[in-house]
């Protein structure tokens, strides 16, 4: 695998478009090299490949790309130490919860459109019974 990619390479790679990726790196999340006239043009390393891979896991889960960043940032950090392991249990518990909440939401709605549906079903059942005798 390449060690360095092109912004076009990337946007490729992940069927994103390059402003997507400025602006993850707006974010702090990519760190290009600048090469060329007036560092004009970007250079991606195998890091921020795999640091825009783990954002766009991030963003799956629904996690903010601020949440995304202060996990992604402990790629960079030694691995499996207590703290940062609690600070992504605790992100993820959060966001569990959110989902969970909004999930409950949706069962209520649910419910709610079922109901409706049903009453509006037996209303057009009476009026339609009633316009068959009439």
């Amino acid at each position: 695998m390449a060690t360095q990619f092109t912004i076009s390479d990337l946007a490729q790679e992940f069927d994103l478009t390059t402003r997507a990726i400025r602006f993850y790196e707006d974010m702090g999340l990519l760190q290009p090299q600048r090469v060329g006239p007036g560092g004009r043009s970007r250079v991606y390393s195998a890091r921020d490949r795999t640091r825009l891979k783990l954002t766009l896991r991030a963003k799956r889960l629904g996690l903010s790309l601020t949440e995304a960043r202060e996990i992604i940032d402990m790629y960079d950090s030694p691995r499996d130490t207590g703290p940062q392991l609690r600070k992504f249990l605790n992100v993820l518990a959060a966001h569990r919860l959110a989902l969970e909440e909004q999930m409950a939401d949706l069962v209520a709605n649910l419910d709610e459109v079922r109901e409706h549906e049903r009453e509006a079903k037996a209303l057009l059942a009476k009026a339609d019974k009633r316009s068959a005798v009439g």
